[in-house]
């Protein structure tokens, strides 16, 4: 699953336009993960504040024909002020399917609420972005308290030419496994994308998921992607 990217993609979005909408492709090139997935996202600032969203679909993965994984995240970002803090509220949730012998099988993705602050930095033309987040989270059937540590960076190069952006996860998660009665604490994930902006639409560039204990893997795990983008 390509879990976030990008949260807070504004990070690029506000550094071309005040508001934008990006649907990105990416061919999964990790182990046993050669699938396409597609991303729509969207940010929109306003009076209040912010709101940002994505949705992923997955295709062809765990031999399903067509969607085999569809989530969602969005976030809210409210400040009243003149000042780098924010108040967040968020929401995850998604399902997935798979195959088997005796037909598809489906699964959820937890539902997760989580809510707290968020500290922005910012040069003048937003070519140099980051973002700290410090979140409760509610994961529904797991935890009604845990929390997430969050921070997300995008770098501008070349005239806007060339993107180095980013997020990176660390939160607590109880997660078992299949093969194992082992059950881990922590859940860590960290997407860095690189993109070639041809233009102010058109990008293709990469995305490497780093990640530990994440999505029903234990332990550490590096998935590299190809990948376009059009911003409208």
């Amino acid at each position: 699953m390509k879990q976030r990217l990008l949260f807070w993609g504004f990070i690029l979005l506000i550094s071309v336009s005040l508001s934008a909408q990006n649907l990105q492709l990416h061919y999964d090139l990790g182990e046993n993960r050669n699938h396409l997935t597609t991303t729509l996202e969207m940010f929109k600032p306003d009076a209040w504040g912010s709101t940002f969203f994505f949705v992923d679909f997955d295709y062809n993965a765990a031999d399903v024909e067509g969607v085999s994984l569809a989530y969602l995240e969005i976030a809210r970002a409210l400040k009243f002020w003149d000042s780098p803090l924010a108040v967040q509220i968020e929401y995850n949730g998604g399902f997935g399917q798979f195959a088997t012998p005796a037909g598809n099988m489906s699964y959820q993705i937890n539902d997760a609420w989580l809510s707290g602050l968020q500290y922005t930095f910012n040069n003048a033309d937003f070519s140099k972005v980051f973002t700290l987040q410090l979140l409760y989270k509610n994961i529904r059937g797991k935890h009604d308290f845990s929390y997430q540590l969050t921070g997300v960076w995008g770098l501008h190069f070349l005239d806007r030419k060339l993107s180095f952006m980013g997020f990176a996860d660390f939160w607590r998660e109880d997660m078992s496994y299949f093969d194992t009665d082992e059950v881990t604490e922590f859940v860590f994930l960290t997407e860095p994308q690189l993109w070639y902006n041809f233009n102010s639409n058109l990008s293709l560039g990469t995305e490497i998921e780093i990640s530990s204990n994440f999505a029903g893997n234990q332990g550490f795990m590096v998935n590299p992607t190809i990948a376009a983008r059009w911003t409208f």
